[in-house]
């Protein structure tokens, strides 16, 4: 993902940074990518039952569908963003 390119990104600009234990951080960041992921797919889940939003909605109104879940997806986004990711 987006963290590791930052990282070796990092690691070739700052000499300092290339005898890190990258290891242990790659394992770190991978972990948290997973449980990021639960968390979100649990969220969107959760937002969608909670309002409603069913495959019979989706078949007869896609769009309506569409932005609904688009909807889900920012709010759970952020939410993983900001307990998860900023901290």
């Amino acid at each position: 993902g987006t963290a590791v390119s930052v990282i070796l990104k990092a690691k070739s600009s700052y000499p300092i940074l290339q005898s890190a234990d990258f290891g242990t951080l790659n394992e770190h960041i991978a972990e948290v990518d997973r449980q990021a992921d639960i968390m979100f797919q649990s969220l969107v889940k959760s937002f969608a039952e909670q309002e409603n939003i069913t495959e019979q909605m989706k078949s007869e109104c896609s769009m309506e569908w569409v932005k609904k879940m688009n909807n889900i997806r920012n709010r759970a986004a952020e939410i993983v963003n900001a307990e998860m990711i900023y901290v």
